[in-house]
């Protein structure tokens, strides 16, 4: 009886239901101390996805998808004098699972052109990184710029690498054939923490950061004396970032989306499973 009850459930999923492949390209970007502007293709990098879509209606979709992107930005590049004076720069990779439920506004089987929405849960992994002046490769986090996990700093924790986020988004879609569709989509991250970047609060005493992390932790700490003229480590408890603001990342793109099956019982039909009826004379 259990049995099949199980197969009542799930029969529907395989010989209704629409499953669909997703290919993401597109670039990435951040919102953070280190970008002046809220939404730009300015410092832009490359990034691309992929996922599976099961489409519950005409309407509804739930999606899962893996994606990879790279942000980077630079002092160097703002439109703020003191900004640039400071001279810092990072990039990271980031690698983004997500669950997500998208809403298309029309049934595209009844219609070619929808916008769409969508939003769920995400887990990201970063891990940022700059250059020294000999070109060296250095991750930030292992340095405490700002004292995190410095017993002289007690309230700046290590902050972790593998975060959750919340993906949130829109865009339109156009449908190519039946199995076919093409969708250009802003998709946001709202992330819980203001060090993707490595760039959060105040500046700590340059001694206590040299005597417990070394002379690289405070090269990369602050940079605008590599400037020419520029001036030394600044005080203790000066304002190196907006801790009050979290960081961002989003990434913009084109999706397409490849269904499949048919959305009726060509699944199981492909697969002996069910039999179309003969004709009968």
């Amino acid at each position: 009886m259990r049995k099949l009850l199980l197969v009542g459930v799930l029969l529907p999923l395989f010989t209704r239901a629409q499953w669909k492949v997703n290919l993401f390209g597109g670039f990435s970007n951040y919102i953070g101390d280190l970008q002046s502007h809220s939404y730009t293709t300015q410092q832009s990098n490359g990034s691309f996805g992929a996922g599976l879509q099961y489409d519950l209606s005409g309407h509804f979709s739930v999606l899962s998808n893996l994606t990879y992107g790279r942000v980077s930005a630079a002092d160097g590049y703002s439109d703020e004098a003191v900004l640039r004076a400071r001279n810092l720069n990072f990039e990271t990779v980031i690698g983004e699972w997500n669950l997500l439920l998208e809403y298309n506004l029309l049934d595209l089987r009844d219609h070619r052109l929808t916008p769409y929405v969508f939003a769920g849960v995400a887990v990201y992994h970063f891990n940022p990184y700059s250059y020294d002046t000999l070109g060296h490769k250095v991750y930030l986090r292992p340095l405490s710029t700002e004292g995190e996990g410095l017993s002289q700093y007690p309230d700046r924790k290590p902050y972790a690498l593998t975060q959750m986020a919340i993906p949130f988004g829109g865009g339109i879609k156009f449908r190519v054939s039946d199995r076919v569709t093409i969708a250009y989509e802003i998709g946001l991250r709202k992330l819980f923490t203001d060090y993707l970047d490595d760039v959060s609060t105040r500046y700590v005493d340059r001694a206590t950061l040299l005597a417990a992390k070394g002379p690289e932790a405070v090269e990369m700490a602050y940079r605008g004396n590599q400037l020419e003229g520029g001036s030394a480590y600044p005080n203790e408890g000066a304002i190196r970032g907006a801790s009050k603001y979290k960081d961002w990342y989003y990434m913009s793109g084109i999706r397409v989306t490849i269904a499949l099956n048919d959305g009726t019982s060509g699944f199981l039909r492909h697969r002996g499973v069910i039999d179309c009826p003969k004709k009968v004379y």
